[in-house]
């Protein structure tokens, strides 16, 4: 019975914060409308929410976010190097495929977001069947070296992570 009325209790705490932060005031009356939407908004949308997914190695993640951080900020410093001082016509721009091994939807979600957040290279599109992952680079000279830098620093750890 606890499980249908609170379906997903952080979302109901989380919805509940930000409404009383939208309020700018908190009030019993702000707090008792953000209860009452952070109760009603994920019962009603329950019936969309996937199964949660499963996490095989938890500590893996601590890992797997410091080396995101770390490239995130080598990337940083490389895209800024690239646009302050080479031409845009001198860059090695191009999409390159990465095979996936990966078979969550949520590993390669993350996968795909990863990429996204680090700078110099955006995830494009998914495969229909969910195979492969186009990415689009801003600099780089060997596709090959790119797909399996991704996989080495990425894919494998999420697999370990999700699968």
């Amino acid at each position: 019975m606890l499980a249908r009325l609170l379906p997903h209790p952080l979302l109901t705490l989380l919805i509940t914060l930000v409404w009383v932060f939208l309020a700018n005031q908190a009030t019993a009356g702000a707090v008792v409308l953000g209860l009452i939407l952070g109760l009603v908004i994920p019962a009603v949308t329950a019936a969309f929410w996937p199964g949660r997914p499963r996490i095989y190695a938890p500590l893996a993640i601590l890992e797997y976010a410091a080396i995101v951080l770390w490239d995130i900020l080598v990337s940083n410093v490389q895209v800024a190097y690239l646009i302050l001082f080479r031409r845009g016509d001198s860059l090695d721009t191009r999409y390159v495929t990465v095979p996936l091994d990966l078979v969550t939807p949520e590993a390669i979600a993350a996968l795909a977001g990863t990429i996204t957040m680090t700078p110099g290279t955006v995830s494009a599109d998914l495969s229909a069947d969910g195979t492969a992952l186009l990415v689009h680079c801003l600099e780089t000279h060997d596709p090959e070296a790119t797909v399996a830098t991704i996989k080495h620093r990425y894919e494998r750890r999420l697999k370990r992570i999700f699968e």
